[in-house]
């Protein structure tokens, strides 16, 4: 049975907590990481804390995956965001990689703060997957294994400064601002027998009430188990690091068709990237000072809940 987890400041200090609906009990000891908590605590005693001793209103909750831990992301992982971010999933035949700066990881409902300089500023709601050990050298992974590699899941909303990553091509510079990465509110971790809801969560994020997106895990394009063992062959990860696993269609983000693209690229630099900012200037998508934006990730027979995200865009002074 999974377990909900939340991290949390209390009496001015933080704490570990499971969560069961409005009430938390704390989690014996202290843990310096989301490392960690997954390294030195067992799923089944975890399961067994169940006094209740807080409640929600009585603490403020921290991102449930702290600062010392990576964070890597897979981006156009849907099919249909792929078709919306002007590529053919048919022709695409690797798995984009890119990391944001850990400095903007936040909690779950942390203002966000769009900087001055940024125009279009994008959201994308996304799974996020905790690793459970570390990694050091290139690994087989399968579906059969693959409780042996993941942990747990969080909502990631890994917001995006277009007009940045775009035209400069700085996916991570366009990415990283901080307060673009709130997570949480809630880590479900999982045991073997769970594993198979990966590929069956509901992602849903609205924006002053407005659906703008909605898909489930069943639709991603490539699956936790052939990214860690594409990913193990690359670089080395430790227990409680972040991968976020892509986002759905219905960004704010226009790209133009394959075919508009080619006729873009025999145009001179300054005209394409003009053209490309006219294009966004138009899309009343983009977050705006006072937009609420809500996301949420849980499976339909509720037994996983990742709690609900909510985060104001307020305009930097």
């Amino acid at each position: 049975m999974p377990v909900h987890v939340v991290h949390f400041e209390y009496q001015n200090d933080s704490h570990w907590g499971v969560i069961n609906g409005n009430r938390i009990s704390r989690i014996p000891g202290n843990f310096a990481s989301t490392g960690d908590l997954i390294s030195q605590t067992r799923l089944e005693d975890l399961a067994r804390i169940q006094d209740g001793e807080l409640t929600l209103d009585q603490v403020k909750l921290l991102s449930p995956v702290t600062r010392n831990q990576q964070f890597v992301c897979q981006g156009a992982n849907y099919r249909q965001h792929m078709i919306e971010s002007g590529m053919d999933p048919d022709a695409k035949h690797f798995n984009m990689i890119f990391t944001k700066a850990q400095s903007c990881i936040v909690a779950a409902d942390s203002e966000l703060i769009k900087p001055r300089e940024v125009r279009f500023l994008d959201y994308e709601i996304e799974l996020g997957l905790i690793l459970r050990r570390e990694i050091s050298g290139k690994v087989t992974v399968t579906d059969a294994n693959l409780h042996d590699f993941i942990a747990g899941v969080v909502i990631v909303n890994d917001y995006s400064a277009r007009d940045i990553q775009i035209p400069q091509m700085q996916f991570y510079k366009g990415k990283s601002f901080r307060t673009f990465g709130p997570v949480g509110p809630y880590l479900c971790l999982l045991g073997p027998q769970d594993m198979s809801y990966l590929k069956k969560l509901q992602l849903r994020l609205t924006v002053n009430g407005q659906v703008r997106q909605q898909d489930s895990t069943a639709n991603l394009v490539y699956g936790p188990a052939e990214t860690l063992s594409e990913l193990s062959g690359v670089q080395d990860f430790s227990a409680g690091d972040l991968i976020a696993t892509g986002t759905p269609s219905g960004c704010a983000l226009s790209i133009p068709s394959p075919g508009k693209q080619r006729i873009a690229a025999l145009l001179p630099e300054a005209t394409k990237w003009k053209l490309f900012m006219k294009a966004q200037a138009d899309r009343s998508q983009y977050l705006k000072g006072g937009d609420l934006v809500e996301a949420s990730i849980r499976s339909t027979d509720g037994v996983i809940d990742l709690g609900m995200q909510r985060n104001r865009v307020v305009e930097q002074a």
